[in-house]
């Protein structure tokens, strides 16, 4: 996981997937991630038919703000702050959260 910090990033107009620096800004804007892995999937799923309407995504993070959250609620956080991306820049999503302190 990379670690760092980066303001947020601009979209591109008429873009039909999310850049992964986009995907990263928005995590890091709203949960100050200690380590985050944003990984474009797409390739993967070429010709699949909700390829057309965004890209696949895997995103591994680290945050305080997970601490003491289930698993579900950690996700929730996730996509509330890419809710954006998600009718237009991301199809698919798969989300490895965890706390500091957990391996």
């Amino acid at each position: 996981m990379s670690t760092g910090s980066g303001g947020p990033a601009a979209r591109a107009p008429g873009a039909l997937r999310a850049s992964v620096p986009e995907i990263e800004a928005r995590l890091r804007q709203a949960l100050a991630p200690l380590e985050i892995d944003v990984q474009d999937d797409s390739a993967l799923h070429a010709g699949h038919a909700g390829a057309r309407e965004g890209g696949h995504y895997t995103v591994r993070l680290r945050a305080a703000r997970f601490r003491g959250l289930a698993r579900v609620a950690r996700h929730r956080l996730v996509y509330d702050a890419l809710a954006p991306l998600m009718t237009g820049g991301i199809h698919a999503l798969a989300i490895d959260a965890r706390a500091p302190d957990e391996p």
